[in-house]
């Protein structure tokens, strides 16, 4: 495999099972894997992204230096972009059940963007948030392009109705957009047979595909950071 190449682009929106599939394709052979978490654990990276806010273009090895694949936002609102900057890479498109989806988004502001904070930060949580408030342009883009009406995640989500609509426009401008040979449509409850076929390789003999990320274990990671300090990492848990 070559290097600072993509081979694997996510198109799904989060709380789709990024965090799963982030492991799964790093346990594949196609990592190392770009995830919200790499901006949160690294907030240098932050600089890389923020010409996008203003409709600026981006290099995109410089972006995904030292990246195999890519799964969550920011990278996958770009999703497009990547596919055409590396057209043999495939494209995966992780899907759930759009209601259950809605309530992990709710939750997932509720514990992040929604948060209040105290004034007394620890230092590594000084850091990850400062990084997140400087990505806030980029995000703030990808939530008014997603949800019209709305100009940050920190406004709470629309309506169960709109937002379920809006998570099934998504679903079919990527299907439109992709020769079907591209693009691997799928849910990880699956487990690994569709990935691994989609992806040309063999599926870890005796292992369940991971299951990461889960809304307790999300709240735990960032409660331990605002209260110690400590980052820690989501993907060393399953539910």
């Amino acid at each position: 495999m070559e290097a600072n190449v993509l081979t694997v682009i996510g198109a799904g929106f989060p709380r789709t099972g990024t965090s799963s599939m982030k492991a799964a394709l790093e346990r594949l052979g196609f990592g190392p894997c770009h995830h919200m978490f790499t901006i949160i654990s690294d907030p240098s990276r932050v600089d890389r992204w923020l010409p996008l806010a203003d409709g600026g273009q981006v290099d995109w090895e410089h972006v995904f230096d030292g990246f195999r694949s890519t799964q969550d936002w920011p990278a996958s609102f770009f999703w497009k972009e990547q596919a055409e900057a590396y057209p043999d890479a495939k494209v995966v498109l992780t899907v759930r059940d759009p209601h259950a989806w809605y309530r992990s988004m709710q939750t997932l502001v509720s514990i992040g963007p929604g948060r209040e904070l105290p004034e007394d930060l620890p230092e590594t949580a000084a850091a990850v948030f400062g990084g997140m408030m400087r990505l806030s342009p980029v995000m703030d883009l990808i939530t008014s392009s997603v949800f019209e009406g709305r100009r940050s995640l920190r406004e709470g989500l629309p309506d169960e109705d709109e937002a379920v609509a809006v998570f099934e426009r998504h679903l079919a401008t990527v299907k439109e957009s992709l020769p079907a040979e591209r693009l691997l449509v799928f849910d990880v409850r699956e487990g690994w047979e569709p990935l691994c076929r989609f992806l040309g390789v063999d599926a870890p003999a005796g292992e369940p595909f991971p299951h990461l990320n889960d809304a307790k274990t999300m709240r735990e990671t960032l409660d331990r950071l605002i209260t110690e300090g400590r980052l820690g990492s989501p993907f060393t848990r399953q539910e």
